[in-house]
């Protein structure tokens, strides 16, 4: 079992009235109604200290994402935070996950392929890359990608990418988003062909289809929590025995949100107000912004009409209790954590735990001390899962020695 930490880098300190001022965490809000520069400085800074005490702490990788004109995160550019954390953690038996750089918004796509393997080789050949297809917000309404050729341009996109990072010869590419006369990549990242691909989805719709015809690695991203993603990850593992894959756990990762105390109800107390904060003023995005007509195929906008459980959520009127009753943030002391993560990893049959232990406007001394009491308390009880029967074909080859998991833990 692969336990990484999974960061947003939110804008931590919105006015109070933000959810009644804007109806969105996208698009809407005016940078200089609500927003400080200096104030986001130190956020980076925070982010990055806090990612960088869980690769002390024992996380096995540190994960960063892409989004764009919104206060629900904010790393622009994830290859600049990855740089700063491949160089930072050199030495340390930790990946580094780009979840990640978006490929349709990115023109040429070989910038991408640029910027990551100049990370795989900063990192000494520890890179996981991610390639999410984008947010419709992000790809429509921010780069002006047409919603109609998102999935295409993604598709297309990748395949450059990957021949980009192993072709011993100079190509030309002549596809129908991209032509590029000649292409001769350099620098190549250390991990050939190329290293481990990791593609987020929220469901399992078309991406899901494509990821596992390729054989890569499946994030479910849903921030509903492992109580909520049991159909999700019923359907995804009859996909993968559909296409003829083996039931490896390892092709499969989910996110989380997580809350750890002393005691239940300590640890109640101590997160309520920063999982309202995240769920309230981050999460919530009207439909116009997120199902933007064209950016579904077929198949995945019938599945949205027949089963999409969340339309009828609305996640401003859920009090902290709700959203923990609910799993949607699993908080609690280390027994009640870890029993209800190992509930939803074997349920799920998750290979990779996406924990997101920082979220909404947590600072960061309670962010440490929650990696501190997950390292310590709830990890060592995770990390031996699934080992003895399957081999994780989607983690750096330099990072698949087994690790004391107890011993890190303890240590730090």
């Amino acid at each position: 079992m692969k336990v990484c930490m999974f960061h947003l880098m939110p804008y931590r300190d919105l006015p109070a009235d933000f959810e009644r001022r804007y109806n969105s965490a996208y698009i809407d809000p005016m940078w200089f109604d609500v927003a400080d520069s200096d104030k986001v400085g130190q956020y980076y800074n925070a982010t990055l200290d806090e990612m960088l005490y869980a690769a002390k702490a024992g996380l096995h990788g540190l994960c960063t994402n892409q989004h764009h004109q919104n206060v629900y995160g904010f790393m622009a550019n994830p290859s600049i935070m990855g740089a700063v954390l491949a160089r930072q953690t050199n030495g340390q038996n930790v990946a580094i996950i780009q979840l990640g750089s978006t490929l349709p918004s990115t023109t040429p796509p070989t910038r991408i392929a640029e910027e990551y393997a100049m990370l795989d080789c900063v990192s000494g050949g520890r890179l996981v890359a991610g390639f999410p297809t984008g947010l419709p917000a992000d790809a429509t309404i921010s780069n002006g990608v047409i919603p109609v050729e998102q999935r295409e341009r993604f598709r297309e996109a990748l395949a450059l990418v990957i021949k980009a990072w192993s072709a011993r010869d100079v190509f030309a590419w002549n596809g129908r988003h991209y032509q590029l006369g000649m292409v001769n990549l350099w620098p190549r990242p250390i991990q050939q062909p190329h290293p481990p691909i990791w593609i987020p989805g929220s469901g399992i719709s078309s991406t899901a289809e494509y990821v596992v015809g390729q054989d890569h690695c499946f994030c479910h991203l849903s921030y509903y929590g492992a109580k909520n993603a049991e159909q999700v990850s019923d359907r995804y593992w009859e996909l993968v025995a559909r296409k003829g894959r083996d039931d490896n756990p390892y092709r499969f990762s989910f996110l989380q949100l997580i809350g750890v105390g002393e005691t239940d109800a300590e640890a109640e107390d101590l997160y309520a107000e920063h999982a309202e904060y995240f769920f309230h003023k981050l999460l919530y995005t009207p439909t116009y912004y997120q199902a933007i007509p064209g950016c579904l195929e077929y198949e995945a906008l019938v599945q949205s009409l027949r089963h999409n459980p969340r339309a009828s959520i609305n996640l401003r009127e859920l009090k902290a209790k709700d959203l923990f009753d609910r799993g949607f943030v699993v908080v609690g002391s280390p027994k009640t954590v870890r029993e209800q993560l190992l509930d939803g990893i074997k349920r799920l049959r998750m290979g990779h735990l996406l924990a997101l232990l920082h979220f909404g406007s947590m600072p960061t001394a309670l962010c440490k001390n929650n990696i501190d009491l997950f390292a310590r308390e709830v990890l060592p009880y995770l990390a031996d899962l699934w080992d003895d029967r399957y081999e994780d074909r989607w983690w750096p080859e330099r990072l698949k020695a087994k690790r004391p998991a107890a011993a890190l833990a303890a240590a730090s």
